[in-house]
This record gives C-alpha cells, structure tokens and sequence, in this order.
C-alpha cells in the first residue's frame, strides 16, 4: 500500500533554512505528481510545490517561488522540499501527497481534493 513519511521539520529562525524529506512506498501508479502542502492552525491546507516525477517538472506556489525548491532523488524513493529564506508565515504542518502524474499539470495542483494520498505530517515553526 501507499505510504509517505515526512521529516526534517523544525523551528528556525526568520530567514533560515530548512530541508523537509518524504520518503515514498508502495506506488503503483505509472506517472507520479508528488505535492508539498502546509496547514495552519485555523487555516485551510494549501499547495506550495509539486513536482511530475516523470518529466521532473515543477510547480510553485507564488508566495514561495524563489524561496523554495522541490527535488526527487529517485534512487532513494524521496523528494525534497528545500526552504530558504523563511518568514514567520510559513509555520505549519507540512504534508507531502501523492497520486497520477496528471494531477501536476492539469493546474490543480495546489488543491487538497487533488490527491489522495498523504503522509503525517511535520511541523515547521518559524520565529521573528
């Protein structure tokens, strides 16, 4: 069965760096989205990047581009969330998901209700 274990969350300060994992099992799927989201407390759970593991294609929420970077490394079943230039309001649970690879590039990729499956979560905490 699926299963996506995050880690590498943490609390930094205001313009740190962290590097979030999640390691993947058991997809059966011939093409793969793989998608980075977060929630806040309160708050609804929102994209911030997804990657087409195929074709290594990316995708970016605007209130991180160019802070953070998505990355496989398919050897070891797991993708990276790199990011850089942390701000307060990126603290949440961070969540990787998965599901087919036509999820990245038919533009609802930033949706909850896009994938179907989830890891557990990790929290990032970002202090001023």
């Amino acid at each position: 069965h699926v299963q996506l274990v995050e880690s590498g969350g943490g609390s930094v300060q205001a313009g740190g760096s962290l590097r979030l994992s999640c390691v993947t099992s058991g997809l059966t799927n011939r093409t793969n989205c793989i998608g980075w989201f977060r929630q806040a407390p309160g708050m609804e759970r929102v994209g911030v990047a997804a990657i087409y593991t195929t074709a290594g294609s990316t995708y970016y929420a605007d209130s991180v581009k160019g802070r953070f970077t998505i990355s496989q490394d398919n050897a070891k079943n797991t993708v990276y969330l790199r990011m850089d230039s942390l701000k307060p309001e990126d603290t949440a649970v961070y969540y990787c998901a998965v599901d087919g690879g036509d999820r990245c590039y038919r533009g609802s990729w930033h949706l909850q209700r896009t994938f179907g499956y989830w890891g557990q979560g990790t929290q990032v905490t970002v202090s001023s």
